[in-house]
């Protein structure tokens, strides 16, 4: 069975792997976690971390707003068209 960890576990599991004042195996056996697990999670870590320097993340979150908005939009008018492409063609049927 797969067992599930909380981000702040992980994240003492990581800061503690990161101060390397303990081998991979006593973190393991000390945490109950199997390293490579200790790796991968430091591994995720690395590759996350850029991001929270980013300058960009307010842009980014803002267009990414902005998109959807527009999405909404574009479905919105697609379903009134739709709607009446419909009623038209129940009118040419008739």
């Amino acid at each position: 069975m797969h067992k599930s960890y909380s981000v702040g576990f992980k994240t003492k599991v990581v800061l503690r792997a990161l101060k390397e004042d303990l081998t991979m195996a006593e973190l393991s056996s000390k945490f109950e976690v199997h390293r490579c697990q200790i790796q991968r999670w430091k591994k995720e870590f690395f590759e996350v971390l850029p991001q929270v320097f980013s300058r960009n993340k307010a842009d980014t979150l803002k267009k990414t707003e902005e998109m959807v908005d527009d999405l909404y939009k574009q479905i919105g008018q697609l379903k009134v068209e739709n709607d009446w492409l419909k009623k038209k063609l129940e009118t040419i049927d008739e």
